[in-house]
């Protein structure tokens, strides 16, 4: 968007106070999502938004963030400072009014900023009073200022420390742990998001810095191709189908559009839509619009030039096999609907996008016709895999009403018909089937014992997929279908559990499964329908008394405790489910009173998918560097 005119327009009138502050620090989660992990990154993002919304506005270029000795964070920008004249109303700082004010700031409606992302306008203050101490620094108007605040709190009044020839706001702040559950950060998780920023706002210059003992680390991300480089980034270690990028950015004034996408030899389309750089995971309208674009053009193109049969035509699915898209909006009074808010709903943008799109590809696919060729022979051979699919469908659908909706042989089925009350494991092996169709609590719990591995979907098209016997089973279980004809609703048990061997073949049919899952169910893990069943590694025994353990870290804990009782301590190591007979797989593993389970949550599509690329797809060279980064956060056993 185009810089305000002068640089005075922000001041104190235009932040506008829309409620007093109230008691995050008694429902942290209604702010920031959670006060695990997430929330904990999330109160950088709510700094770092802030100096991404002056970059929108044209005033900043610089943002650094730091993560200090102490675990606190600092976040440096260029910007214009924030104000730190008097509020009109609130008779205090501006800067103090946006730090201990809910919903006070420059994004509602003061005239501070003509687009802006953040967590509608409560960034600051939540920081504040989820911090036990939070410094900001501002330079403008030739002077330094400084005021601190505590837990929501000002501590230190606002005053001039120096002066300066530079403008930019500074903020340190330390997580509280009395609200979080951990206050350590992790670089990895503010690597991901900060380059993500930068791909967002090209030409913005974005550094984070681990300044923790044993941590050092330094990285720049700057990118003045936008999203042209973020696609680019995620097929990294996939084939691409068109060299060139398609790509486009167009603005009407009000309102701006920017798309990038390439196709891929897969088979999975990965589409990432965002409004003023928050990721619209549940889409809206400038995604369909989008999408109605690429239908209709590739269409019309391969009608045009006879690469498709009068009366043929390709579906939406069709033409977004194997795509890698990103489509980015900024407008002035983004509409967010759902309950995470994470859809936008301006019905003007459909249309905005749509128009946009289809004139930019038209002219990328004529002045590109080989390319545009290599395109549409994926499309079309899509179509074909599609009709294929649609038949093997069709017949385990028909065998299915021939057996009289029989389910599997194989499924112990559980009796209770409520699926919020059901709840299926999927086992490895016979053998351990047949524990846990032994030790199960017949009225609740169902059992799948799988054979084997298998498939790996990620190299291989859903007709060939549909000939698997475990996938056609695991269908058949669920009761929901897939791809574009999954309906949750029918969904016959709420919690799908994956039960196998704590080993490494354990884990690559894990994997396996959640492989299958993220691409032709993706609701059931976005839904929360999907865990990892926790076996112990130990038995312990000493008398009368058992105890199991479930880390080494956890064993050596227990053994400490309990080596000055008396008598001869037993220790068994399961290598296996197999091992354990069904009453110590209940009372372990699928006890509901008793047992631990990790629910499998995608927080990121973009992170999902490169890890899905990285250790399922075709290529060797990145699966090794995976493995050589990440194996000394393996446990094996050898």
């Amino acid at each position: 968007m185009s810089a305000e005119k002068s640089k005075n327009q922000y001041n104190a009138d235009q932040i506008q106070v829309l409620e007093g502050f109230e008691a995050v620090r008694k429902r942290p989660g209604m702010y920031i999502g959670s006060t695990g992990p997430r929330g904990l990154h999330h109160l950088v993002y709510e700094i770092v938004d802030n100096s991404v919304d002056e970059a929108l506005a044209g005033f900043c270029k610089k943002i650094n963030v730091i993560i200090n000795e102490d675990n606190s964070i600092t976040v440096i920008d260029d910007g214009r400072g924030m104000p730190v004249d008097l509020h009109p109303k609130m008779k205090i700082p501006a800067v103090e009014v946006i730090h201990t004010v809910l919903h006070a700031g420059g994004k509602f409606g003061g005239g501070g900023y003509k687009v802006s992302g953040g967590l509608h306008g409560v960034g600051a203050s939540v920081v504040n009073a989820l911090s036990t101490k939070m410094i900001v620094e501002i330079n403008r108007d030739g002077k330094t200022y400084e005021i601190e605040f505590s837990r929501g709190k000002t501590t230190k009044k606002l005053n001039v420390i120096g002066e300066s020839s530079h403008t930019g706001s500074k903020t340190t702040f330390w997580p509280d742990p009395e609200i979080f559950e951990e206050t350590e950060y992790d670089y990895d998780t503010l690597q991901h998001r900060l380059r993500e920023m930068a791909f967002l706002t090209k030409g913005i210059k974005i550094t984070l810095e681990d300044r923790r003992p044993g941590h050092k680390k330094k990285e720049v991300f700057h990118y003045e191709g936008g999203l042209r480089e973020f696609v680019k980034h995620i097929n990294t270690n996939k084939d691409v189908i068109n060299d060139d990028i398609f790509y486009f950015e167009y603005s009407d004034g009000n309102q701006e559009v920017e798309v990038a996408m390439q196709y891929t030899d897969r088979y999975n389309e990965l589409l990432l839509s965002y409004a003023n750089n928050i990721n619209t995971v549940e889409g809206g309208s400038h995604l369909a619009g989008f999408k109605s674009a690429l239908t209709r053009v590739m269409n019309d193109y391969a009608k045009r030039t006879k690469m498709m049969k009068d009366g043929d035509s390709l579906s939406g699915e069709d033409v977004r096999e194997g795509l890698t898209a990103v489509v980015s909006v900024k407008l002035t009074e983004p509409q967010f609907e759902g309950q995470t808010k994470a859809k936008l709903g301006n019905t003007e943008m459909r249309g905005f996008v749509e128009t946009s799109t289809s004139q930019n590809l038209i002219a990328f696919l004529e002045e590109n016709p080989k390319q545009a060729q290599a395109i549409l022979n994926k499309c079309l051979s899509a179509s074909r895999a599609r009709e294929a699919a649609r038949k093997a469908r069709a017949l385990v659908r028909r065998q299915t009403a021939l057996q009289g909706l029989s389910l599997p042989g194989k499924l112990a089925d559980c009796s209770e018909k409520d699926p919020a009350l059901s709840e299926i494991f999927l086992v490895e092996g016979d053998s351990a089937g047949g524990s846990a169709k032994q030790g199960r609590d017949r009225k609740r719990q169902a059992v799948l014992p799988l054979r084997g591995k298998i498939l790996n979907v990620e190299k291989a098209r859903q007709d060939k997929m549909l000939n698997s016997e475990e996938i056609k089973n695991m269908i058949t279980a669920f009761g929901c279908g897939i791809g574009d004809e999954f309906d949750i609703s029918k969904l016959r048990y709420h919690k799908i559990i994956i039960m196998t061997d704590a080993d490494v073949d354990g884990a690559h049919i894990r994997t396996l499964l959640l492989t299958f899952f993220y691409r032709y169910m993706t609701p059931l893990i976005e839904g929360g329908y999907v865990y990892a069943a926790q076996p112990p590694l130990f038995r312990v025994q000493k008398g009368k008394k058992t105890w199991y353990t479930y880390s080494d870290k956890e064993q050596n804990k227990l053994l400490e405790e309990i080596k000055d009782t008396a008598g001869k301590v037993e220790i068994q190591r399961y290598k296996g489910l197999g091992e354990m007979d069904f009453n110590q797989l209940w009372e372990t593993t699928m006890d509901y009173t008793r047992r631990t389970m990790v629910q499998i949550t995608v927080e990121d599509a973009t992170a999902a998918d490169e890890i899905f690329t990285t250790l399922m797809g075709d290529k060797v060279p990145p699966r090794r560097k995976f493995i050589e980064e990440n194996a000394r956060y393996a446990t094996l056993d050898v």
